[in-house]
């Protein structure tokens, strides 16, 4: 059975409450769970998330895995898993360039080298009709 950490929607319409909860991947959001272990109120300023770390290490370490909000939430709360999810962005120095381009794979460093082969022959094409229009204009 594949279980996820998710969060299960309560509350009114515009006023959301979720419940952090461990269930069955293949159940509904809001469906059947295995077990709750906190909760999360957005629309609250402060101590937004209650979390059973205990529970939630638990389930961790059994093969639960968090979904996106919910490892940020884990993190939040201090809750280590190998899951965390972090923005990488991308590397703006050259020297990251060239290490970039020995990991590309061979088939496709040989379409490169082949798209670059035809946008040369295109140019070689055009300058035709460059060259009756500067004949035309002397």
């Amino acid at each position: 059975m594949a279980t996820r950490i998710r969060l299960a929607r309560g509350g009114k319409r515009h006023r959301p409450y979720y419940r952090i909860v461990v269930a069955d991947s293949r159940r509904a959001r809001d469906g059947k769970f295995i077990e709750r272990i906190g909760s999360y109120d957005p629309l609250l300023s402060d101590n937004k998330v209650t979390l059973d770390a205990e529970r939630a290490k638990h389930w961790l370490n059994v093969g639960a895995k968090p979904s996106h909000t919910v490892s940020k939430l884990l993190a939040l709360q201090g809750v280590e898993h190998k899951l965390v999810v972090t923005r990488v962005a991308a590397p703006a120095t050259a020297a990251a360039e060239p290490a970039a381009a020995a990991a590309k794979p061979k088939g496709k460093a040989k379409a490169a080298k082949a798209a670059k082969a035809g946008a040369e022959a295109k140019p070689a094409v055009e300058d035709k009709p460059a060259k009756a229009k500067a004949k035309a204009a002397e």
